[in-house]
């Protein structure tokens, strides 16, 4: 566990159980917490500075949402991610993305084509570093340009309430080393298609984006299996 970034932000307003509830989810979503990690009562009440009881609390609701899995006389652990989840989530991104770089092409604004050229260098810069938390959110700040060139509303609020889930899936794909290459190429696809204005070809190179995701994704499941 990553104890230095794993901290407890109090809210008056909220009950102990679910500060630490939001706590833990947090830190599963962004990668704090990884996938298979344990989840020990002690350790986390020690770390938090609370008793074990809102952590069991947090734990259970967690559980719920599917994030963390109870295994048989060893407890619980952050839940692993299978392919069906990949599935599901890259399924509903590839659609929204589409989209949005469809509506991009048509409504993009010159100070948006501008930050959409920083934002792909941006991503060069953060690849060379090697933080994978910097390169994740350099990525999701190129994808973020292109989502705010869309001018919807509607669909940015989607795309927003789903960005958490999405993150989780994105850290996965984005810490192994030899997709940068291929996501930096992506991305300049993407780029020179929507400031062109060819919404066809810039359809096609989103949905190549998330498709080639998708298959290293699931490959990387199955040789973990």
């Amino acid at each position: 566990m990553d104890e230095l970034k794993l901290q407890m932000n109090m809210d008056e307003y909220l009950p102990l159980r679910d500060v630490v509830f939001n706590t833990l989810r947090q830190g599963i979503l962004t990668g704090i917490l990884k996938p298979g990690e344990r989840l020990m009562e002690i350790h986390l009440a020690d770390r938090l500075g609370v008793s074990r009881t809102p952590i069991r609390e947090a734990i259970r609701m967690l559980e719920l949402e599917g994030l963390v899995t109870m295994i048989p006389r060893k407890g619980a652990e952050v839940s692993r991610i299978s392919r069906q989840d990949i599935r599901d989530v890259l399924e509903v991104r590839l659609v929204l993305d589409s989209l949005a770089t469809k509506l991009a092409c048509k409504r993009i604004t010159e100070d948006q084509k501008q930050e959409l050229r920083d934002a792909a260098e941006g991503f060069v810069k953060a690849t060379a570093s090697g933080d994978v938390t910097l390169i994740a959110q350099a990525d999701v700040r190129f994808h973020d340009v292109i989502l705010a060139a869309s001018h919807n509303k509607r669909l940015i609020q989607m795309v927003n309430n789903l960005a958490e889930r999405i993150y989780r899936y994105r850290l996965e794909y984005i810490k192994d080393a030899t997709n940068h290459e291929r996501l930096i190429e992506e991305h300049a696809k993407i780029m020179d298609c929507v400031i062109k204005g060819d919404e066809g070809s810039a359809c096609i190179a989103a949905e190549i984006h998330i498709v080639n995701q998708e298959n290293n994704m699931l490959s990387q499941v199955e040789a973990d299996e």
